[in-house]
């Protein structure tokens, strides 16, 4: 079964939605998903205090590495910085990367790019919707 880190910004209730929405779909397709907003509680966060930084970062690198590709929500006038180092990380490890971006405004570097160059290298397939996403997956 494919493992997916589903990657993306995870602070505003209008992001932790979509994310959900995202994860159920994949799930409903046969896919095994791991999202970063599941892995540790704001509780358990607040009682780590100062050792919360290391706590995030060895959960979400061990997730990362437990899975076999990444799906990143690149929405916003650019990358949330968790989000380009997840996929930098992922392809480094040579994990293919799937970006979705729904978002209509122009985030590139370039007349040629929909994101950061940088980012968008990285990137195995870029979809602009979940059906294209989707598709992207099944190839």
């Amino acid at each position: 079964m494919r493992i997916i880190y589903q990657a993306g910004p995870l602070f505003s209730d209008a992001e932790r939605r979509w994310h959900k929405d995202l994860t159920a779909r994949l799930e409903r397709e046969g896919y095994a998903v791991i999202w970063p907003g599941d892995l540790l509680s704001p509780e358990g966060i607040a009682i780590a205090g100062a050792e919360a930084i290391t706590l995030i970062f060895n959960a979400c690198k061990g997730a990362l590495d437990s899975c076999s590709c990444v799906v990143a929500l690149l929405d916003g006038p650019q990358v949330d910085d968790g989000t380009a180092w997840e996929i930098g990380y992922a392809y480094a490890k040579g994990l293919p990367v799937y970006g979705i971006r729904t978002d209509s405004r122009i985030a590139g570097d370039t007349a040629h790019n929909k994101v950061n160059s940088m980012i968008e290298r990285c990137l195995s397939g870029l979809a602009r919707n979940v059906e294209e996403l989707l598709e992207l997956l099944k190839e």
